[in-house]
């Protein structure tokens, strides 16, 4: 059985362990769950916070995309992604992704995919506020994420 994935954009930091126990509750079938958790760094003492901004409704419905494609390809029985937006501080929780799946290939497969299409197609934008008080950077796209959607086509 497969539930249908649960995506959230929200503003509110994430309880990782609560959001495993919602995805596996009842499910005696799941054999892992994979989790990512990705952090805000302080890039090496420089930075105060980071700055997410999202297109509403636009970045819930690519994230969506992208998990019904993981679920499919993977054939993962759940599949949680939750993504911050605002100003998070270093140490702070930005993303969580949890994939569900009968063995373990499937499940890092599914979350290791859903990562590298979060980081590349969902419409996220990151600005730098830097602990010195001079403007920060708006973070461009990485050429090594980019290069991690090849292991994927």
């Amino acid at each position: 059985m497969t539930a249908a994935p649960s995506i959230r954009v929200q503003r509110e930091d994430f309880d990782a362990t609560a959001e495993t126990a919602a995805l596996t509750a009842g499910r005696n079938d799941i054999g892992a769950v994979v989790s990512f958790v990705g952090l805000c760094r302080d890039e090496a003492g420089t930075l105060s916070a980071l700055e997410l901004e999202h297109y509403p409704g636009m970045a819930e419905a690519e994230m969506r995309r992208i998990a019904g494609i993981a679920v499919e390809r993977f054939g993962l029985m759940g599949l949680t992604a939750v993504h911050r937006y605002g100003k998070i501080a270093p140490g702070e929780n930005i993303v969580l992704v949890l994939a569900a799946a009968p063995h373990r290939q499937a499940a890092f497969d599914g979350a290791a995919f859903m990562m590298d299409y979060l980081k590349t197609s969902a419409p996220f934008w990151k600005k730098e506020h830097r602990r010195d008080g001079t403007a920060g950077d708006w973070v461009s796209a990485k050429d090594a994420d980019t290069q991690a959607l090849d292991k994927w086509r």
